[in-house]
């Protein structure tokens, strides 16, 4: 098994896998927003909704996910495989009962919860026609995070590449018939789009567990035993991961309310506000990658008793991620224009988009430290610490958008500004906690 260091060239190894695969994902993101778009203001605002309200609720697995993927690391560090496999196990049987759950809760309080916040009652129904079919992919989507958490754990991570890759693909080309109606398939619109997506997860799953029976991941870290569950390691696993779940159901809820928040200034502005999603969700990809790579790494160098060397590590990721977030913004700046007509062919909504994919310059310029920092916190197994300093960001983050959209009455353009605040702050606490060394006796 790999042992890490704190090097670029074992930061890279791990990490650029991930990115392709991030890559691929969000391409399909893109694809999907670019076919939507030719369907109207309505079918784009309404998956924007539908889409991050689906997030949300998914957030909590991949919270888990996160939190399992923690505690690989650091058996894999101190190179305890055999207990590798007990792990990812109780993780799948979590993530089958968490998915069964969330098709429950998407299935009675979607439509009501939605109706309490949208103006817009065709943005309303679009939406809840998306979810009706969204919620049939959360068993696959939710096992496909456990492979991702025990990949990206035990520091194997091309094959997460070549599965995303394969969801990309399949995706993109389903897009294609059942959204339109093309080659013989029915005509669905956004409906199509859901379900593309679902059949896509279920062939990744697939291919997961292929590939780990015939690499021979399955016998050697004893995966899919299936053993009686453990009280005391759940409750490890749950104290390790309830934290994050929390943090990302709350990350995401509060970008959901900053979306209701602009689905108040109007149809434009949120259609608007789509298009810079998906392309400011691309263009972040690197330091997500980076964010997955440095959980692991964090708890893996410690696990090796080396937390001396975390500072060092860290100072590295965060100069391989700023400087990959200063190539990509020079596509903001230089080509707003050309972009925005990627996804409509409406000159108003290509103005109104076009601002906004400028002010997110800041944005990720914030996210490419702030991210990392946050992400390193979580790998020293510190995630309640986290999980407080998300919910103190997020409340001044709904406090700014809250003040910017309704009591100023403030255009899209400036309360995107938020997103630049919250990832500051975020960093700036992350790091104080960091500098405290409270984390270095943590065990996990």
């Amino acid at each position: 098994m790999r042992e890490l260091s704190n090097t670029y060239k074992s930061i890279w190894k791990i990490s650029y896998p991930i990115i392709i695969g991030l890559v691929a994902q969000n391409l399909m993101v893109v694809i999907d927003t670019a076919f939507l778009g030719r369907l109207g203001e309505i079918t784009l605002g309404a998956a924007a909704i539908g889409g991050i309200f689906y997030l949300c609720l998914v957030m909590l697995g991949t919270g888990f996910s996160v939190g399992t993927q923690i505690m690989i690391g650091r058996r894999n560090g101190e190179k305890k495989y055999r207990n590798i496999g007990r792990i990812f196990d109780h993780a799948v049987y979590f993530m089958v009962a968490l998915a069964l759950v969330v098709f429950l809760l998407v299935s009675w309080l979607a439509t009501g919860f939605l109706g309490w916040f949208l103006s817009s009652e065709a943005i309303m129904e679009e939406s809840v026609v998306f979810l009706s079919y969204r919620r049939f992919g959360l068993l696959f989507g939710f096992l496909n995070l456990c492979f991702h958490a025990f990949y990206v754990g035990i520091a194997r991570t091309m094959v997460l590449s070549a599965g995303t890759i394969i969801m990309a693909l399949i995706n993109i080309f389903l897009d294609y018939c059942l959204i339109f109606g093309n080659l013989g398939f029915p005509r669905m619109g956004i409906a199509g789009a859901a379900l593309a997506t679902n059949i896509a997860e279920l062939v990744t799953f697939i291919f997961f567990l292929g590939w780990s029976w015939k690499s021979r991941n399955l016998s050697f870290f004893k995966l899919f035993r299936f053993f009686k569950p453990r009280l005391k390691l759940y409750r490890r696993l749950l104290h390790l991961a309830v934290p994050v779940m929390f943090q990302f159901f709350l990350s995401f809820s509060a970008w959901f309310a900053f979306f209701m928040i602009i689905e108040q200034i109007g149809e434009t502005a949120l259609a608007a506000s789509n298009i810079t999603r998906s392309v400011y969700m691309l263009l972040m990809i690197p330091v997500w990658g980076l964010s997955s790579a440095t959980h692991s790494m964090v708890s893996n160098i410690i696990g090796q008793g080396r937390q001396d060397l975390v500072f060092s590590l860290i100072k590295k990721i965060l100069i391989l991620s700023v400087g990959s977030i200063l190539i990509l913004i020079q596509v903001n700046l230089f080509f707003p224009y050309q972009i925005a007509s990627f996804f409509t062919e409406d000159t108003s909504l290509v103005e109104a988009t076009v601002p906004l994919l400028r002010i997110t310059t800041l944005a990720l310029l914030a996210f490419s430290v702030g991210m990392i920092l946050f992400s390193a916190l979580s790998g020293t197994g510190k995630t309640f610490m986290a999980l407080r300093i998300e919910i103190i960001s997020i409340i001044f983050y709904l406090l700014f958008a809250l003040t910017m959209a309704v009591g100023l009455q403030a255009p899209a353009v400036i309360v995107w500004l938020v997103e630049a605040f919250y990832f500051s702050l975020l960093g700036i606490l992350s790091f104080a906690f960091l500098k405290k060394g409270k984390w270095r006796e943590l065990k996990i």
